[in-house]
């Protein structure tokens, strides 16, 4: 009780991250269009005075899209949050936040300048306290409300442009829940028709950098409500498991004794309710999920369709993943053949890399498996094994980002899916985050696994692959490098011979030679991409 006594004051001491800030919620932010909130140490518009930042005109990437959306101002997720705000708070240095109060990722201390890494651990490798601890901070962020952050429950057309807002409140956790399902949600196009192939946070190259920001942006809403600032979320590693290991009361929740469907009422996530899942009523209704709640967790793990996902995942798996070499190919959408990230996604096999969308594997088969709330899409974060599972995820990213060193520029800028374009603004974060952002090793953005710290990881063969990788990628330079330096050197030697047969050079004579071979052995072709 003193840990939820605490952390309820806490809560209304500390600004949390999320979606539209409260302080932007209104008639007059909507109708100017600008959302740029005084930061409380000076009192000026993104800490300005204390050159923290400044409220900008929002820059939007103009690079083509894929052809998956045929439509245009259809959306208000379209060029985010341009149809919300074009001007917001641009932070300098290491500052960040929708007014430029917090530090980036990986920062902390008054000025924002002190480096920090903090671990990410295997759930069954926490102690008894840390692995109580965890469980009483999510049931913590789901019984507080978010106190700088609303929901919409209107499109924009619905808030008559403005005019008229429509913001809600929300606990700290459902907050989470609903930037989840508002990402994932299908187009409403006025009557009842609607557009479903549209995603900006699944079946495209942002899936990963997306999820990576989700829990970065989740992590630290938990550090602040509680105060735990050392509070890094767990990872499931399901690798070659039989079973669902953490669905049992001592973790996340075991079977109803009685209905295989719900969860033990021993478990504190039995009394939790659900939002976000009815998600062809809200299309019927043309209306966007109000956060209402719509009943128990669901789950019932292994009782799944076996033709789809026969199993969970295994190392083998795991591995042939990691082995792919190009992080996106082809369409870029769940069809993508030989793509690192449609693979892991799941909608590729993980033993040929070749989409098959009749399966669902590696990170897919986890939500298939669990055969309840986490198997629909737009309101799988409801089930708290989203974030350990997710976390897990990302960590395999991890490790396919250590292995392969790709340069920014192996994100793709242009072409993809709508959202997803390297410089397109994640959808619905504010403050704002470009995809590319996240495209960097978990080093850069403070946090850490377990398990990749260990030495035997870093093997010669992972290092081996790196650099062949590397050569890889200019291979062509190199050639070309070389077919130069052949025409250069005959073009050379012949001169040398000509000269010698117009000057009739004796034997006594010494031609030197235009590299010595010691200095030539040393010398090496450098590319810039």
């Amino acid at each position: 009780m003193l840990l939820f006594a605490l952390g309820f004051l806490l809560v209304l001491l500390q600004p949390s991250t999320g979606q539209f800030p409260r302080v932007c919620a209104n008639t007059q932010s909507l109708l100017s269009k600008e959302c740029c909130p005084p930061w409380d140490g000076d009192g000026s518009p993104c800490g300005e005075l204390s050159s923290r930042g400044s409220c900008q005109n929002i820059l939007l990437s103009q690079a083509p899209l894929g052809p998956q959306f045929p439509f245009s101002g259809v959306d208000d997720r379209e060029d985010w949050p341009s149809v919300f705000y074009n001007r917001t708070c641009r932070c300098e240095g290491n500052f960040m936040g929708f007014n430029c109060g917090e530090c980036k990722f990986g920062f902390s201390g008054l000025n924002c300048t002190e480096r920090q890494v903090k671990t990410r651990r295997n759930i069954f490798q926490l102690t008894t306290s840390e692995k109580n601890k965890f469980l009483a901070y999510l049931n913590l962020a789901k019984n507080v409300p978010s106190q700088d952050y609303v929901i919409a429950t209107g499109t924009y057309t619905q808030m008559n442009n403005g005019s008229n807002p429509m913001f809600r409140d929300i606990n700290v956790y459902d907050l989470f829940v609903w930037m989840h399902y508002y990402a994932s949600r299908d187009t409403l196009l006025g009557g009842s028709s609607v557009w479903r192939d549209v995603d900006f946070a699944h079946e495209a190259p942002g899936f990963l950098p997306w999820h990576r920001a989700f829990l970065l942006l989740w992590e630290r809403q938990i550090q602040k409500i509680t105060g735990d600032e050392n509070f890094t979320i767990p990872y499931w590693d399901w690798r070659d498991a039989e079973d669902c290991g953490v669905c049992n009361d001592e973790y996340m929740g075991g079977r109803h004794p009685t209905n295989p469907n719900l969860l033990s009422p021993a478990s504190i996530f039995s009394s939790w309710q659900v939002i976000c899942t009815r998600s062809e009523e809200y299309n019927s209704r043309q209306a966007l999920c109000s956060a209402t709640n719509e009943g128990p967790i669901r789950r019932n793990p292994g009782n799944n369709d076996k033709s789809r996902t026969p199993r969970l995942p295994s190392s083998a798996d795991v591995e042939f993943c990691l082995a792919l070499t190009q992080y996106e190919s082809g369409s870029m959408d769940k069809t993508a053949n030989y793509s690192f990230r449609n693979t892991l996604e799941g909608f590729a096999n993980p033993q040929t890399a070749i989409a098959n969308p009749s399966q669902s594997t590696l990170h897919n088969a986890l939500h298939i498996y669990m055969n309840g709330s986490m198997s629909q899409v737009q309101g799988s974060a409801n089930d708290p094994i989203f974030v350990i599972h997710h976390a897990f995820v990302d960590s395999i990213f991890e490790r396919w980002l250590r292995r392969h060193r790709p340069m920014l520029e192996v994100y793709p800028a242009a072409n993809a899916p709508i959202g997803h374009n390297r410089e397109n603004y994640m959808v619905p974060f504010i403050p704002l985050y470009r995809n590319g952002e996240f495209f960097k090793p978990s080093r850069e953005l403070g946090y850490d696994y377990e398990y990749l710290q260990e030495p035997a990881l870093e093997s010669f063969q992972d290092i081996l692959t790196s650099y062949l990788q590397q050569a890889r990628q200019i291979w062509a330079w190199l050639v070309g490098a070389a077919v130069f330096g052949g025409i250069v050197t005959a073009a050379l030697t012949g001169l040398t011979k000509a000269c010698r047969k117009k000057k009739g050079g004796t034997s006594s004579e010494i031609q030197p030679l235009l590299i010595e071979s010691e200095d030539y052995n040393n010398m090496t072709y450098q590319s810039n991409f």
